[in-house]
């Protein structure tokens, strides 16, 4: 991301600032993600809207507070800490670096804004993060899902991230059949997305400051916004797909209470099911609750990223 002074940051100032940033923005929005999940397993597999116990994000909110209360919006949140730390860590810590190595690669100045690189460093950076937390998004996805009074999809009682981690490693081993279960859709999710997000900001905030715009909330605010939305529009679908690759194992137990078992034999396939038995629309359960999480998300992140970055240069000198 080029905000004017994150270049001379090293990569472990940029891990550690970019983890910080989007720990911040996550204590803010962990309920919004809580709703979107269950949203998304809400009905799964099933083309009739009587199947499903959430019609709308209000409705989803008002029985998650009426039973579950405040804990029921932030559950998972020490799981979503953790996976934060790792995504944006790597995202906005390896982002400059790979942008730089990129536009040296073919022959460009290193500060130099080459919209291909742009998109690829994003990408790339996005995918690291999202290989180094996908066990931690594992735990967080199963954690957020579960619903004591008005379950939805498999449930799993972790009683705590490690515990989740254990319990994982214990009944499905370490593979890509456990802990490691959905990288590939992890892989793919994170890349929509951070391919978009990165560039986008920076393009609007130039476009911005061409407007007049002057450097200050305003201007943070708008640049990520725009950012949030282009996100939501390319990585709605692979995101429904990746929490529904995360929920299945063939250790699930049902909402019913009954063993579930597998659905998918993977992300393509997953995609390919939901989009027949659910329509498009089925890709994109959970899209408001999504956006509603992801622009605050990303002010927040993006917003604090900066100011952070900006902070510790200061410090430095």
């Amino acid at each position: 991301m080029s905000t004017g002074s994150t270049g001379s940051l090293s990569t472990s100032e940029g891990f550690a600032l970019g983890g910080l940033a989007a720990c911040i923005a996550v204590s803010a929005t962990n309920g919004l993600e809580v709703l979107k999940t269950r949203m998304q397993l809400d009905g799964e597999l099933a083309s009739s809207r009587d199947a499903r116990k959430y019609k709308s994000v209000a409705e989803a909110f008002t029985k998650t507070w009426q039973g579950e209360g405040i804990r029921g919006l932030y559950r998972g949140l020490g799981a979503a800490y953790a996976y934060q730390m790792c995504l944006n860590g790597c995202r906005l810590g390896l982002y400059e670096p790979f942008r730089r190595t990129t536009n040296k690669v073919l022959g460009h100045r290193p500060d130099e804004q080459l919209a291909f690189a742009n998109v690829f460093s994003g990408a790339l950076s996005g995918v690291a993060g999202a290989v180094c937390g996908t066990p931690l998004f594992l735990v967080k996805a199963r954690m957020q899902a579960f619903n004591p009074v008005h379950p939805v999809g498999p449930q799993y009682g972790y009683k705590s991230t490690l515990d989740g981690l254990r319990t994982i490693a214990r009944q499905d081993g370490f593979g890509f059949q456990g802990l490691l279960r959905g990288v590939d859709a992890a892989a793919l999710r994170t890349a929509m997305g951070s391919s978009v997000q990165l560039p986008a900001y920076g393009v609007a905030k130039r476009q911005l400051a061409k407007w007049g715009v002057t450097d200050g909330p305003l201007l943070y605010i708008l640049a990520s916004s725009f950012s949030g939305a282009c996100v939501l529009v390319a990585m709605q679908p692979t995101d429904t797909t990746l929490t529904r690759m995360y929920s299945q194992s063939a250790n699930a137990i049902g909402a019913d209470g009954k063993p579930r078992g597998l659905l998918y034999t993977g992300p393509i396939d997953c995609l390919i099911k939901t989009a027949r038995v659910e329509g498009i629309a089925g890709l994109y359960k959970g899209s408001l609750a999504h956006f509603l999480r992801i622009a605050p998300h990303t002010v927040i992140t993006l917003s604090m990223f900066d100011q952070l970055s900006n902070w510790y240069q200061r410090t430095k000198t």
